[in-house]
């Protein structure tokens, strides 16, 4: 059994951190809370182990040069690069801190960010309040949907935004914000076989991550063993493959069958979800 352990923050310094109420509490227009923290958004671009990569999304929080997003957004990285909207592509050198089980990660950017860094709100908001989410879709970045807090769930033994809110893949790690444009989530995962039924770990959670650990980097971190993230329906990391780039989406189940084509031989095992069922199929090449 490997086990991972966290240092927790203090409640006086996740106080300390996350800053004081705001004295407001009006709410923004759309178009104004995109404005206020389209600067603090970063579309990640991940290349995992493999060489396959991906989008993800982040906010800066916490630190002028650390990024909060989805763990499983990062699990396998070998190398990170922040964008922000503005063109400005940051390298991430690191993990300071990860949670496995709440899908929760803090990353190291290289440098500091200065006079961006998201405003984070503690409170646990209520059902049917509205919600918004900035992120890359499809790798579509900087990208705002909204939506309401559907409900609030125990999931995996601990509290969850079902969001109305539609998201993606390439939405997993975006920011959740409320209708006065502060983060309260970080978008996890969604129902595969529902339409618009998502769900974000809210920022109560980010009190099990420790600010002042020395970051691991993508190197240290895939050589030391770390938990399996829970079952979800869909983890919403946007794949990017270079055969689908080259099809088109109405062409990538032709780009499928050539994938199978190099496997022409080998023993292949295909998992297919619909309607809730996981079907496994196994093709023996011999």
């Amino acid at each position: 059994m490997i086990v991972r352990l966290h240092r927790i923050f203090s409640l006086s310094l996740w106080m300390a951190i996350a800053g004081t109420p705001q004295a407001s509490h009006a709410a923004l227009t759309p178009e104004k809370l995109y404005k206020k923290n389209l600067p603090s958004v970063m579309t990640l671009e991940v290349e995992n182990q493999r060489g396959e990569r991906f989008v993800g999304s982040a906010v800066l929080a916490l630190a002028d040069d650390s990024a909060l997003t989805a763990w499983h957004v990062v699990a396998d990285a070998r190398s990170v690069w922040a964008v922000f909207a503005d063109g400005q592509r940051v390298k991430v050198l690191g993990c300071i801190d990860y949670d496995s089980l709440r899908d929760l990660a803090l990353l190291k950017l290289e440098k500091q960010m200065p006079h961006r860094k998201a405003t984070l709100s503690r409170e646990l908001q209520s059902v049917a309040a509205r919600a918004y989410v900035i992120g890359a879709p499809k790798g579509f970045d900087f990208s705002i949907s909204d939506g309401l807090i559907s409900q609030i769930r125990d999931v995996d033994g601990f509290l969850q935004y079902q969001l109305s809110c539609p998201i993606s893949p390439g939405n997993s790690g975006s920011p959740v914000l409320n209708h006065r444009g502060e983060v309260i989530g970080i978008a996890s995962w969604t129902k595969a076989d529902a339409q618009n039924v998502s769900f974000a770990i809210p920022t109560q959670q980010l009190i099990r991550l420790d600010l002042s650990r020395q970051p691991t980097t993508w190197e240290q971190l895939a050589a030391t063993a770390h938990p399996d993230l829970p079952a979800r329906s869909v983890a919403p990391r946007y794949a990017i493959n270079k055969a689908d780039e080259a099809a088109g989406d109405s062409e990538t189940f032709a780009a499928f069958r050539k994938r199978l084509n190099q496997y022409a031989g080998k023993s292949v095992t295909i998992i297919v979800q619909e309607a809730g069922r996981t079907n496994t199929f196994k093709f023996d090449g011999k």
